[in-house]
């Protein structure tokens, strides 16, 4: 009877032993496993989140801005429709005295007597994920009725077939003339809409009830 009663005891205290070993560790490690794998795959999927919102995105808005005017415009633009923006950038910038159309043998005006003085050095004139863009924006202020010509090489530089194509200029006086269906005639692809002119300094406003008028979805 002691041996079996000491046999029972032997065996309880084996079962509560190995109850204690295996469970506040594995609860700690527990525990410490659920907050790991419940905040990373989080942060990663934020971070997947924030990427895929660049990624994504098909339109694209694509700008040269002399004073500002056009970017702004841009950037109300992207803004907007949650575009990406592309500033054209020339090699040799612009100064104000370049852009000093009254005074002779200024820059512009050398490069608008002289044709040859137009072909206008992008620091970049193609844009990563060209071909995931469905709708690109094109924006440029009015330089002698036609859109400023640092516009032209990334024109010239891209496909635009099978994409919506929608000019946008500002100027202070000109309207938008012809400069749109001279730039389509130079891509040679793309379905161009007609564009629209913005004054200098125009408001949010002003460019939202522009974009609700297009429908865009």
């Amino acid at each position: 009877m002691k041996k079996l009663t000491m046999l029972l005891l032997s065996l309880v205290m084996v079962f509560g032993f190995a109850a204690c070993s295996s469970g506040t560790p594995s609860g700690e490690s527990g525990a410490s496993q659920e907050m790991t794998n419940s905040s990373v795959p989080d942060a990663a999927s934020s971070l997947q989140s924030e990427n895929n919102g660049n990624a994504e995105s098909r339109t694209l808005v694509v700008y040269f801005s002399a004073t500002g005017n056009t970017e702004q415009v841009a950037n109300y633009i992207a803004n907007t429709t949650g575009g990406d923006l592309f500033a054209l950038e020339p090699v040799n910038p612009y100064t104000n005295e370049d852009l000093n159309w009254t005074v002779d043998g200024s820059r512009v005006n050398l490069e608008h007597e002289d044709e040859s003085l137009r072909d206008i050095e992008l620091v970049a004139d193609t844009v990563e994920n060209w071909d995931s863009y469905d709708t690109v924006f094109i924006g440029y202020p009015i330089w002698w009725g036609i859109a400023a010509w640092p516009v032209d090489g990334f024109v010239k530089a891209n496909d635009f077939t099978g994409k919506t194509v929608i000019p946008f200029c500002t100027s202070t006086s000109s309207g938008l003339g012809e400069s749109g269906e001279l730039l389509a005639e130079l891509a040679g692809t793309g379905d161009w809409l007609e564009g629209v002119r913005f004054r200098s300094g125009a408001s949010e406003a002003d460019v939202q009830e522009w974009l609700d008028s297009l429908g865009l979805s």
